[in-house]
């Protein structure tokens, strides 16, 4: 009898509950600019934020990736580092540094760096990333560390905004 109602009864669509849309982490440092950061103008020295850059990076592997498993099987290698200037800084300013990755690919990835005074984008640029082992060969990523590294990956943003 059961046999013949399932047969014969109206299926329901099973539920669908859509993935709801993630929304990319973006990991944040706020720097504080001073004496030593700039000129005798009192302009903040490009070069700072090359340094700012690395600071974020490595700031951002310690808090947000599983560092132990980064450590035991390698390190990141930057291939290459960006910058382009957009506005001047001075000292006694803070600065915000929002970096975002993308283009994450199987042995490598990209990192968006945004520098802001306020709501001011003062400087934007990136570093590409490999991933190599203790051997000094290009690894392939472990999924774990992917894993956590597309958790920062936004698509939407861009290197020519």
């Amino acid at each position: 009898m059961l046999n013949e109602y399932l047969q014969t009864a109206p299926h329901a669509t099973p539920f669908y509950f859509p993935e709801q849309s993630r929304q990319p982490k973006t990991f944040r440092r706020t720097i504080d600019i001073f004496l030593k950061d700039s000129n005798a103008t009192g302009n903040t020295y490009f070069s700072r934020y090359f340094e700012w850059q690395g600071i974020c990076r490595e700031q951002w592997y310690y808090q947000c990736l599983p560092f132990a498993l980064v450590q035991s099987l390698g390190v990141f290698v930057t291939k290459c580092a960006h910058l382009d200037y957009a506005h001047e800084t001075f000292p006694f300013q803070q600065v915000e540094c929002r970096l975002n990755a993308f283009d994450v690919k199987q042995c490598s990835l990209n990192l968006l760096f945004r520098f802001y005074v306020g709501e001011t984008l003062v400087c934007r640029g990136y570093q590409k990333l490999a991933f190599v082992g203790h051997d000094k060969k290009i690894r392939r990523l472990p999924q774990e560390l992917t894993d956590a590294i597309k958790e920062y990956e936004d698509p939407e943003l861009s290197l020519f905004e």
